[in-house]
């Protein structure tokens, strides 16, 4: 079955914090352990989730009726940020995280010259990723917990003018 992307609507919220507990947590215990992975869950809950959405700032993949990934992107200080790009496993491999990607920065080719990303320094997955798709390390912060793979790693894309 062919997977879409389109913007998430209001509709979508119960599914996309159903998705974010089936994928976020399993993702994140390797790297940062349970509790910590678990804790990811707070930036998904509806409440959370349905301001972006109501923004058109979350696009979704969808495979038939199920949501199998989710962008949000959003604005720190200045700049414009991607703040979540998460794919179900299964579905890896395939370009649809690259396409869902390109699908939430598109709308910010027309506001700024450049989109930051930031992830832990333990997801080698999303570094390699990110690598892969012109995005380069801008700068690395300790994690409060000193460990080294919950460092965030920010980086940057700058459009083609």
């Amino acid at each position: 079955m062919p997977v879409a992307i389109r913007l998430a609507r209001a509709d979508d919220l119960a599914a996309i914090e159903r998705f974010a507990v089936d994928v976020v947590p399993a993702h994140y215990a390797p790297i940062l352990g349970e509790d910590a992975a678990l804790a990811q869950l707070q930036w998904w809950t509806p409440a959370r989730m349905q301001p972006a959405v109501e923004a058109h700032r979350v696009h979704v993949a969808v495979e038939g009726q199920a949501i199998v990934g989710v962008a949000e992107t959003g604005v720190l200080g200045e700049d414009h940020v991607v703040w979540k790009l998460y794919l179900a496993p299964e579905l890896r491999g395939r370009a649809i995280g690259a396409d869902l990607l390109q699908h939430a920065v598109a709308p910010l080719r027309k506001v700024t010259d450049h989109v930051l990303v930031e992830h832990f320094a333990g997801n080698t997955k999303a570094a390699r990723f990110y690598e892969r798709e012109g995005w380069a390390v801008v700068r690395t912060e300790a994690s409060r917990s000193g460990d080294p793979a919950a460092a965030i790693v920010w980086r940057r894309f700058t459009f083609a003018r």
